[in-house]
């Protein structure tokens, strides 16, 4: 069942959001050679309890942690260990939170120290496969629209979008529907509507789409071992086009990135302080 929201509850979700994207900021300096993701772990923690949010995904389905934590060619919900992190390695952290009653989560992948150009190239692209997808979230568009706009640019740099693992609705539950797929065909799946809040995230493999669900019932890897990339933003369709939930400008402060790319998903009816 689809649950449209109001502005009100837009909002709520906003601020669920904005802390999981806080959170993500504070650890973007401490991802380093060295640091272990169990520590990272236990920063996220504290920090979302001191901002008055629960960690969303701590005891969910059984999860063990606050952070799916996932180096190199883990693709999603990794656990976090005491094993350090390497000079090169990329690491995509997935963070949710459960505040006013209402979810909000939010990925990105990280680098770790000086990774090499090709990383960079890949992850770059892998990024803005995700601003394109959140582009279509537009009402009247389909479903497939969203889909298919991420599965054409990523083959079309030569990587491969991960079809086993999807994208989702968001609201009181951290998964409602719809099922928001990173490939399709344009015309093709649910109408879009205005109220509609979405997570939109991209799992991007730099060789074969295939991966691998391991026996410890979360960690998911790509067959060929080769990296993985996942960012992910909470969206909402208001006025009829897409208004992003979250930010990377908590991320970028602390890493001196400039980027604008946010600029264009604002809506001002959707402003928390």
């Amino acid at each position: 069942m689809i649950h449209l929201k109001t502005i009100e509850e837009i909002i709520l979700i906003k601020k669920s959001a904005f802390l999981a994207s806080k959170t993500l900021g504070m650890l973007a300096k401490e991802i380093k050679p060295g640091v272990n993701t169990l520590y990272l772990d236990k920063l996220a923690e504290s920090f979302i309890r001191d901002h008055n949010g629960i960690p969303a995904f701590l005891g969910l389905y059984n999860f063990p942690n606050t952070l799916c934590v996932s180096p190199n060619n883990q693709v999603v919900h990794g656990i976090p260990n005491p094993d350090p992190l390497c000079e090169g390695d990329i690491l995509s952290i997935d963070c949710g939170v459960y505040m006013n009653n209402f979810y909000g989560e939010h990925a990105y992948t990280f680098e770790v120290g000086e990774v090499s150009y090709n990383t960079k190239k890949f992850l770059d692209c892998s990024k803005k496969s995700l601003y394109i997808g959140i582009s279509n979230c537009k009402y009247g568009n389909n479903i497939g629209d969203i889909g298919y706009s991420i599965q054409s640019f990523i083959e079309k740099n030569g990587y491969n979008v991960v079809k086993d693992l999807v994208g989702h609705g968001l609201g009181k539950n951290m998964h409602e529907d719809p099922k928001i797929p990173n490939f399709g065909k344009k015309g093709e799946g649910l109408k879009l509507e205005e109220g509609l809040v979405l997570s939109i995230e991209p799992m991007v493999n730099i060789g074969s789409s295939k991966i691998v669900f391991h026996k410890d019932g979360w960690t998911v890897t790509t067959l060929d071992k080769k990296n993985s990339a996942h960012y992910e933003h909470n969206v909402a369709i208001v006025d009829g086009l897409p208004c992003l939930l979250s930010t990377f400008q908590y991320i970028y402060k602390e890493l001196n990135i400039k980027s604008l790319e946010e600029d264009f998903f604002q809506n001002k009816k959707i402003h928390i302080t």
